[in-house]
């Protein structure tokens, strides 16, 4: 699903005018499958046994690609970041850091050829976008570089006093342009606007929900 969903952006992106520069060649679309298969290959586990994805993903390029792509390099940097972001979620992995695509020229590389190296980059958590969670009483909890904690246990960075809610009940993970949610196997679950979420990229404003208590969730 998320493969297809892939392609589709890929191949609307080259639409139009651009259509003509991508009649042949190597496409895109190429391009987003190697990389969630380097995505898969390359999964890890972090030192908490959790499933762990590389962050950070250059692919290099032929001159003349190199050249071709830079016409929608931005839009094109967009939608293979997002789509990996979106594979991750599906496959339950996490990062840890903002994931990161970069597009670099290889003048050794022959047209159509191209190649892809992936790492594990901790050091792209210090773009984590400006956001907070407003608490039921109207405080702020600001979201930062790192994962945020949530649930009864005093040392939390949310602390939820209801005895509903589990020790160790869900995190915040930095996200791409967002947070993920992740809840950590609480007795009771965690809802996003009312639905039961276990996993789930975060839209500013909406209400997340531990045992009875509501939180909302702001972008900045």
């Amino acid at each position: 699903m998320v493969l297809r969903s892939l392609e589709q952006r890929l191949e609307r992106l080259v639409e139009g005018m651009f259509a003509r520069a991508f009649r042949t060649g190597l496409q895109p679309v190429e391009v987003g499958r190697r990389l969630i298969r380097e995505l898969d290959t390359n999964r890890s586990l972090d030192v908490s046994g959790r499933s762990i994805g590389p962050n950070r993903f250059t692919v290099k390029l032929a001159s003349e690609d190199f050249t071709k792509f830079s016409a929608i390099r931005e839009s094109l940097i967009g939608e293979l970041s997002t789509s990996v972001r979106e594979h991750a979620q599906s496959e339950r992995l996490l990062f840890l850091g903002r994931v990161v695509v970069e597009l670099v020229e290889d003048a050794q590389l022959t047209v159509g050829m191209f190649r892809v190296h992936s790492s594990f980059d901790e050091t792209t958590a210090a773009a984590a976008p400006p956001a907070y969670l407003e608490l039921p009483e109207g405080q702020r909890v600001e979201l930062g570089t790192r994962i945020a904690t949530i649930g009864r246990l005093p040392e939390s960075d949310v602390v939820l006093a209801d005895p509903n809610a589990s020790r160790h009940h869900a995190e915040l993970h930095p996200d791409g342009d967002t947070y993920l949610l992740v809840d950590l196997g609480s007795t009771n679950g965690s809802k996003i606007n009312g639905e039961r979420a276990n996993r789930r990229l975060l839209a500013d404003g909406d209400e997340l929900t531990f045992g009875i208590l509501t939180l909302v969730f702001h972008q900045l």
